[in-house]
């Protein structure tokens, strides 16, 4: 994983641009996928404008020397749906939606402030390598059923053959991974535009051949959401604002109970990844320019993610990966790439086009990108004495409570796989950790 770009080094103008798109490309799935699970005319692009705005929000607190951009949060997804559940009226859900990511930010906030005080070596006491280093390859591994899943579906409105997807998705990855390994320095460095724009031409030609004979099983991509355009993100506030008058003390306390503890989950998933970042451009980020600025960061942007889109935000494994995988962590990528959601949410065209990209095509890369996110993981504990019981079982536990899907549900809570299998790690680790062997 050695870096071409380092965190302050300044590519050229319209190499950055290159960059900030592929960046782009692999958040933007993602990003938008969660307004539309959550519907309630919620808008994709309104999404990637928040993520834009949240992602410069944690440069700032960041002081430029942390490289990931911010996207919608699947883990606050359970938390999204109670805040429309409970709402009455579909205005006062809206502003349930920015009341639960002022909750989430709080707390973030008050885990800041007690991390500034107390310092971090106690994290690293709590979550050495034996720890840390299995529950990112689970972040990685976790996804690989999405991946996977993506692989064999075009994410259209027919019927499209599952083998046909394959084929697409097959050519995206393999492009990807040649031209990371065989590619001259450029192309290197721009494997996933080059592999997306491959998997499309593929599915464009299945879709052509399928619309002239009739045959709904090559029909790959879906040209026909060009026809529903939304020229204008509808921002979260605009309808917050008219549904004040409808939120009692009783949806307040709903909307918490919605929130609150679903932030101290992703607050462990926010160390990984960043122990994960800290590990590619092999700074330790919670020490400089330390945990208290990336979660202060991350709970600000998170509000105006909310605040504009409706989702809160969270460090993207897919942005991580995608450094990695090219080799540039350079901050001015990310700032780019921050701008450019923002400008591209109000380009309708080329939001459209980004949406017709079939799941497919966005599955081969993803399995680059999440396997390289599983491997980065694996590579932390390449100096753990794995001969020893007492680190096997940390280990182990954490892969199979992970890959196992363990999920616990309380109310409207979600505690993730990856929260699961860390906690497991944790207390796994604490009890055997003096053990002598």
């Amino acid at each position: 994983m050695k870096l071409i770009y380092q965190v302050n080094d300044k590519p050229k103008f319209g190499q950055v641009l290159v960059f900030a798109l592929q960046q782009l490309l692999a958040i933007l799935a993602a990003t938008i996928a969660v307004p539309a699970i959550i519907g309630n005319d919620m808008s994709p692009s309104a999404a990637l404008f928040g993520a834009g705005c949240g992602t410069i929000i944690y440069l700032l607190f960041t002081k430029f020397k942390s490289p990931v951009f911010l996207g919608s949060s699947f883990a606050f997804i359970g938390s999204m749906f109670a805040a429309f559940g409970g709402a009455a009226s579909m205005e006062a859900g809206y502003m349930g939606l920015i009341l639960g990511a002022l909750f989430a930010g709080l707390v973030y906030v008050v885990i800041a402030l007690i991390v500034k005080v107390a310092g971090v070596a106690w994290i690293n006491k709590l979550m050495p390598a034996v720890v840390i280093g299995p529950t990112v390859a689970i972040i990685g591994l976790s996804l690989a059923g999405n991946a996977i899943g993506d692989l064999t579906n075009s994410g259209g409105s027919v019927p499209t053959s599952p083998y046909v997807c394959i084929i697409c998705g097959l050519v995206t990855l393999f492009v990807t991974m040649i031209c990371s390994v065989f590619g001259k320095k450029m192309m290197k460095m721009i494997p996933f535009i080059i592999g997306i724009c491959c998997g499309y031409i593929v599915a464009a030609i299945f879709t052509l051949i399928g619309s002239s004979t009739g045959n709904e099983a090559l029909m790959v991509i879906d040209f026909s959401k060009f026809q529903q355009m939304q020229f204008i993100p509808d921002f979260t506030f605009v309808t917050a604002f008219k549904g004040v008058s409808d939120i009692n003390a009783a949806y307040v306390g709903t909307v918490a109970a919605a929130y609150i503890p679903v932030a101290f989950v992703v607050f462990a998933e926010h160390i990984a990844d960043h122990k994960n970042l800290s590990s590619i451009i092999e700074k330790d980020l919670l020490e400089e320019p330390g945990l208290h600025r990336t979660l202060l960061g991350d709970g600000v942007g998170s509000i105006v993610g909310a605040f504009f889109g409706g989702c809160p935000n969270t460090t993207y494994g897919e942005s991580v990966g995608c450094v990695a995988i090219s080799g540039n962590a350079s901050i001015v990528t990310i700032m780019a790439t921050a701008v450019l959601a923002i400008v591209a949410s109000f380009v309708a065209p080329f939001v459209t086009f980004l949406s017709t990209i079939p799941s497919c095509v966005m599955g081969g890369v993803c399995v680059a990108l999440y396997g390289f996110i599983a491997v980065s993981g694996l590579k932390m504990i390449q100096g753990v004495d794995l001969n020893k019981n007492k680190n096997l079982f940390v280990v182990s536990v954490i892969l199979i409570a992970g890959i196992g899907g363990m999920v616990l549900n309380f109310g409207s809570v979600t505690i993730t796989s990856v929260a699961c299998a860390l906690i497991l790690g944790i207390i796994t680790n604490l009890i055997f950790k003096d053990a002598k062997e």
